[in-house]
């Protein structure tokens, strides 16, 4: 049985190619839940405009399919509440020089 742990694990190796860390440490997981093999994963971009964004989501779609047990992933793109800083891990703002 797949768990939100072992989606959090995946998504902490999915990377925005413009910025050398994952998208969990930048702030762009709003959500995961996980029911029956279903993955449901609730996320932003760090702009509505990133060039990358079609990029990132399909990268977080296709390795979260690998996941042993995983029927089915969910994304949705959400802009409310916008990202911002804040969102970001301490390790990832004190690489971004925002600490």
């Amino acid at each position: 049985m797949v768990t939100k742990r072992e989606v959090m694990k995946v998504l902490k190796e999915c990377y925005d190619p413009e910025i050398p860390l994952s998208i969990v440490d930048l702030g762009l997981i709003y959500d995961v839940k996980v029911e029956k093999g279903r993955v449901k994963i609730r996320m932003t971009l760090t702009a509505p405009t990133c060039p990358m964004g079609s990029f990132i989501v399909e990268n977080v779609r296709n390795k979260v399919k690998e996941i042993k047990g995983v029927k089915s992933v969910d994304i949705e793109l959400v802009f409310e509440p916008a990202w911002s800083p804040e969102r970001m891990s301490k390790k990832a703002r004190r690489i971004l020089g925002f600490e």
